[in-house]
């Protein structure tokens, strides 16, 4: 069999589907694109509307420590495709990127769509088909994969298949976890999806949320344990989100599903250490009002004093007191917001039932890439670059298997 009768069909065209679409095309191989939604890449768009933050800057070994689970699965397909290398391939599809303030690393035109499109054409002078509206439904007693559409019901083959399905976040855009059922039945185990990088919720009062929801909170730190991050939040009607708040997302979904709920320090100046808020509360004139103190002396804006009195309601007046309590601010926590508003998912197919090449042990032809498989990392460029990286992983383990004797 030559390499230009070799079909493989690619479930999802997120950025790890056409990760692993781009590796096989370029090998020669007949490449089919399945994807449910009427256009590719959806999750990846809207993700970029603000400015597409593709990978990030940092020293690679502490790049490779943001995912989780510690077994660190990914770190092979990483280290084969790092951050350099996604950089380097978004400049020879003419989108050059930058290195922000904060280290993310950004296309120069900050859109998705410049680049997406400049990689739907590569694929397309690949030969790489792409079939939208389609939705994969397993398998035939046959093998061939299960497929229904605008048409009705149809069957496609393929001598092998990446499902890159996506998680279950974000569902209008493509990612709907229907495929969690699919896998279960054929015997694959499915670890629980849950969302990750999302908010909590937290018991506020009526009008603490009435008027301070969608209000942000710059320049403040969060703590749980010895974990700290610096970073924003957002107060929502019904509780906080934000990057802050993505960033210790796992311990903080783990305790609440363990505890039922959670309380986490909320430090409303990490800028200033205790001792300097202290004194600055102590120079505040007798006359000045609460609020006023609170503004002027304290540097608080009116949702940062809001949650002060949230947390209790006489404030004490003693300056070292008050110090102690804007350094650290309890915020029980006491849910988590519903996986379709999570911007991705922990949960899916354990990589213990992944060979090396992310191939499904119990059904080989079979490869697996992007958010189906279990591991999660905060915000930051470390999803992208999981799901590219991932994806070409999954497209050389393909052509590794194939060109078995």
């Amino acid at each position: 069999m030559t390499q230009a009768s070799i079909h493989v069909a690619v479930i999802g065209a997120g950025p790890a589907g056409l990760s692993a679409a781009e590796i096989l095309a370029e090998a020669g191989l007949r490449v089919t694109v399945i994807e449910r939604m009427p256009s590719p890449a959806r999750k990846l768009l809207i993700a970029g509307r603000g400015g597409l933050n593709l990978t990030h800057s940092e020293p690679l070994e502490r790049f490779l420590a943001r995912y989780a689970p510690p077994a660190r699965c990914l770190d092979a397909a990483i280290r084969a495709f790092p951050p350099q290398s996604l950089r380097d391939w978004c400049e020879a599809l003419g989108q050059p990127t930058f290195v922000g303030s904060s280290g993310r690393v950004f296309p120069q035109a900050f859109k998705a769509s410049p680049l997406l499109r400049a990689w739907l054409s590569r694929l397309d002078r690949l030969g790489v088909r792409l079939r939208t509206r389609t939705r994969w439904t397993g398998w035939g007693d046959d093998g061939a994969l299960a497929l229904t559409g605008e048409h009705g019901p149809d069957t496609l083959r393929a001598e092998a298949t990446v499902l890159a399905l996506g998680g279950a976040s974000w569902p209008r855009l493509g990612s709907d976890g229907a495929w969690v059922p699919v896998l279960e039945e054929e015997g694959i185990a499915v670890n629980p999806l849950r969302p990750a990088n999302a908010g909590f919720t937290a018991d506020w009062s009526p009008v603490f949320a009435e008027r301070f929801a969608g209000a942000p909170l710059k320049r403040v730190a969060l703590r749980l344990g010895a974990a700290q991050v610096r970073g924003e939040a957002v107060i929502t009607r019904e509780g906080i989100e934000g990057g802050a708040v993505y960033a210790l997302s796992r311990p903080i979904r783990e305790a609440i599903e363990a505890q039922g709920e959670v309380s986490v320090d909320l430090d409303l100046r990490p800028d200033l250490d205790t001792a300097t808020l202290t004194r600055r509360l102590a120079g505040a004139r007798p006359k000045e009002s609460r609020a006023t103190v609170l503004r002027k002396a304290a540097g608080l804006s009116p949702p940062a004093a809001g949650l002060l009195r949230e947390a209790l309601r006489d404030l004490p007046a003693d300056p070292a007191s008050l110090a102690a309590l804007i350094k650290a601010v309890p915020l029980r926590l006491t849910g988590l917001r519903p996986i379709e508003r999570a911007i991705s998912t922990a949960g899916g197919v354990a990589f213990a039932d992944l060979d090396d090449r992310f191939m499904v042990r119990a059904r080989p032809g079979t490869f697996l890439a992007g958010e189906m498989l279990d591991w999660e990392a905060p915000t930051g460029g470390y999803l992208l670059q999981a799901s590219f990286a991932s994806g070409r992983a999954a497209a050389k383990g393909v052509l590794d298997w194939l060109g078995e004797p």
